[in-house]
């Protein structure tokens, strides 16, 4: 398994966003220019992987193929790119009780992942057990280093509870602190939470109002009860992520391959909503529909929706 998450660790340089969000028109300096998105108005941003029947990346979509809908209702898209870009990513590390026999797995996961991320991309670490803490210094928002990443890591061996659900709030508040426009959460833990101040519900709302995607690794063992696969496999529904549940630890190199190859060929999306005063706290259903002339049904994976505003994490 080390190499399983070796991988996936290595490949996420890019990530989504879609909650509706004031984006800055602030002028981006010269080294942002190339990556960031700059709109003056209220937008909702989606990141969207397109697959086609048989599950591989479609590439090379124009904005006439893709039908954008809230409510039902079709939208004006706004905003359309398909680039490689830095990414800000946090890594959400299960270091519980639960998780003692899988810790040299995880750990390794990591520091393959922080050694071959890009060097503009903004990686930090969440360490949780009984509660998160973050794992770089105080003064150390995020880094690009290997070496220090490798540091924010838990050394101990498992112990105590889990708290989960505050693990994500906290990742998701510490995004904000954060410049790239692109954001994700990858998550490897068992997914059964047992010390969270937080609630599902709470977690759940505060993850799909996010502009963060969340991708989750659960690993299982036959002697762990305390899992919560379902769990794993909303958080990334709802955000448009992914869930990876591997049978074997072997398998996680080919998820985290995969993970990243999914970050890497998304399409970024934005929307002005309407009546958005007129709806304050109402849920707004998103789907996306992509078709190509001559080419099977292809799917579009993507966050569910919002609640208009709602506050974020903070």
């Amino acid at each position: 398994m080390n190499a399983s998450i070796y991988s996936c660790l290595a490949l996420l340089a890019l990530v989504p966003a879609g909650h509706a969000q004031v984006i800055s028109a602030q002028p981006p300096s010269a080294a942002d220019q190339q990556y960031r998105f700059s709109v003056s108005v209220q937008m909702v941003l989606l990141q969207a992987t397109v697959l086609n029947h048989k599950g591989a990346f479609v590439r090379g979509l124009r904005q006439s193929n893709f039908e954008l809908y809230e409510d039902g209702k079709r939208q004006t898209i706004g905003l359309f790119q398909h680039s490689d870009s830095p990414v800000a990513i946090g890594l959400l590390v299960d270091n519980s009780g639960s998780m003692r026999r899988k810790h040299s797995a995880v750990v390794a996961a990591a520091k393959a992942f922080a050694r071959n991320s890009n060097p503009n991309d903004e990686l930090f670490v969440v360490n949780f057990s009984d509660r998160p803490t973050l794992g770089l210094p105080r003064t150390r928002l995020y880094s690009a280093n290997s070496r220090e990443l490798e540091r924010a890591l838990p050394t101990g061996q498992g112990l105590g509870k889990t708290a989960i659900y505050d693990a994500i709030e906290l990742g998701l508040s510490h995004m904000h602190q954060l410049k790239q426009d692109k954001k994700a959460l990858i998550l490897i833990s068992d997914g059964g939470d047992n010390a969270s101040r937080h609630s599902l519900e709470q977690v759940l709302q505060d993850a799909t109002n996010s502009d963060v995607v969340i991708y989750t690794i659960g690993l299982f063992g036959k002697d762990n009860q305390e899992t919560d696969p379902a769990f794993m496999q909303r958080i990334a529904f709802v955000t448009g992520g992914e869930a990876f549940l591997p049978s074997r630890p072997g398998q996680a190199s080919s998820n985290c391959k995969r993970i990243a190859q999914m970050i890497r060929n998304q399409y970024t999306l934005g929307y002005t909503p309407p009546g958005v005063q007129e709806s304050i706290g109402k849920f707004r259903a998103i789907s996306l529909r992509v078709t190509k002339p001559r080419s099977p049904k292809l799917v579009a994976r993507t966050r569910i929706g919002y609640t208009s505003g709602a506050a974020l994490p903070r």
